[in-house]
């Protein structure tokens, strides 16, 4: 495995102590007749194990080098673009459910259908897991695991402010009590000031059977009085002393090292159940996983599960064989689970699930118990989500959000703008 030395420490600072085995390691000697590049974002742990697979991969496969490449946060989407400008898209490229049907649709991903099920083997995923990737009728991504969003919490502050541990059925209204005393017992701000988390909007808006997109047309899912409602429930938290402070959360770039539960601001974090695993590795104290608040005790949860991330190939790859080959490979070999784990969710695959589950620590059982605990608890998958999605929640929710949480604008008047702007960047 060769990995891009400058792009890597760039994206991911420190990462490279995780990597001993990479660039300038030893490595078998194999004749180089065919290069796949592959990129991803997420964790100093989730490189290494994509790196320890594609070692073994190679291993197995003489003749195939993997260039790999990890960038965190807003990084890994400005290569992409760069990439999609430069038709030089890397091979198999990391993108999870808000984004694969916007950029299958803009072009960058080539459709899978002619590697199923001769290379790619994933019929035993079921239908409805393929569903999930599957944009226009067209397979356009494998996905790598199951999760749903989920909270986070510290539970030794709980346990020292002599709070209860949240359970699955708490409100919203419970959560901002409890986010308030857990500012005042522990030292750090109680929670996030999510109101910039798109994924925590919709679950919101589902709960109360609206949803952030729109289901059978183009568009928003919600209105400006909607909007007006989540941005005053936030702005009232976070003068109430419940949140992490603007200038902590505008750093916030959906990432582990950037979230405000990461960086040991927060008490509580809101995240993808399957990053549990990347969250404990830097956090001393027992983490404790729950659904997020909802509306009312017994109302929807406005959770679905998902698939936590995707391999997709570079509509630009001149290996596509080959590159759906590594991700056969990635999904299915029983020892290319046991490296990854659940840090990229619950394997799709039941008989890695099967292989894998003796072996989990307690964090990773703790995230497959969540997972199986959501059974009865999750709504139908939403459609795709219309091109733009990206840009709507990078270019618009959270800059708007970023000025609420400064007092720069009225919760009224940023859900307007949050309406217009986002009318105006959606597209079919």
């Amino acid at each position: 495995m060769q990995v891009n030395r400058r792009s890597f420490l760039m994206g991911s600072a420190g990462a490279a102590a995780g990597l001993a085995f990479g660039a300038g390691s030893a490595i078998p000697a194999f004749a180089e007749d065919t290069s796949l590049r592959a990129m991803w974002w997420g964790s100093n742990d989730r490189a290494k194990r994509t790196l320890d697979v594609a070692k073994l991969y190679q291993s197995k496969t003489p003749g195939v080098t993997i260039v790999g490449e990890s960038l965190s946060g807003d990084g890994y989407w400005t290569k992409l673009a760069t990439q999609m400008a430069g038709r030089s898209i890397a091979d198999i490229f990391q993108l999870e459910p808000g984004t694969i049907s916007d950029y299958s649709k803009r072009g960058a991903c080539l459709p899978l259908d002619e590697f199923v099920p001769s290379t790619l083997k994933v019929q035993s995923f079921g239908a409805d897991m393929l569903k999930l990737t599957t944009i226009d009728g067209k397979l356009y991504g494998v996905g790598l695991g199951l999760n749903s969003f989920s909270m986070f919490f510290d539970t030794v502050e709980f346990e020292k402010a002599g709070i209860p541990l949240p359970t699955p059925d708490l409100t919203w209204d419970e959560y901002a009590k409890l986010a308030v005393e857990l500012t005042k017992s522990s030292g750090k701000s109680g929670g996030p000031y999510a109101a910039r988390y798109a994924y925590v909007f919709d679950a919101w808006l589902r709960q109360r059977g609206k949803s952030l997109f729109a289901k059978e047309t183009v568009g928003l899912g919600f209105t400006a009085d909607d909007a007006t409602q989540w941005f005053d429930y936030w702005e009232k938290l976070r003068k109430a002393g419940g949140t992490v402070a603007a200038d902590v959360q505008t750093l916030d770039q959906n990432t582990i090292d950037t979230n405000s539960l990461g960086v040991g601001k927060s008490v509580i974090g809101m995240a993808y159940s399957n990053q549990m695993v990347g969250y404990q590795l830097i956090i001393k104290n027992k983490l404790g996983i729950t659904m997020l608040p909802r509306e009312k005790k017994g109302g929807p949860s406005g959770h679905y599960y998902r698939p936590a991330l995707i391999w997709s190939l570079g509509a630009t790859t001149k290996n596509g064989e080959a590159a759906a080959k590594f991700i056969d490979f990635f999904v299915n070999d029983i020892e290319a689970g046991k490296i990854l784990g659940v840090e990229r969710g619950v394997p799709m695959s039941p008989t890695v699930r099967e292989a894998i589950l003796p072996q989990l620590n307690p964090t990773e059982q703790e995230t497959v118990k969540y997972v199986n605990l959501l059974k009865d608890q999750v709504g139908e998958y939403p459609p795709p989500v219309p091109m733009g999605a990206t840009q709507f929640d990078q270019r618009v929710l959270r800059p708007i959000c970023d000025e609420l949480a400064f007092e720069r604008i009225s919760p009224a008047d940023a859900a307007t703008r949050l309406v217009e702007e986002g009318k105006a960047t959606l597209k079919g």
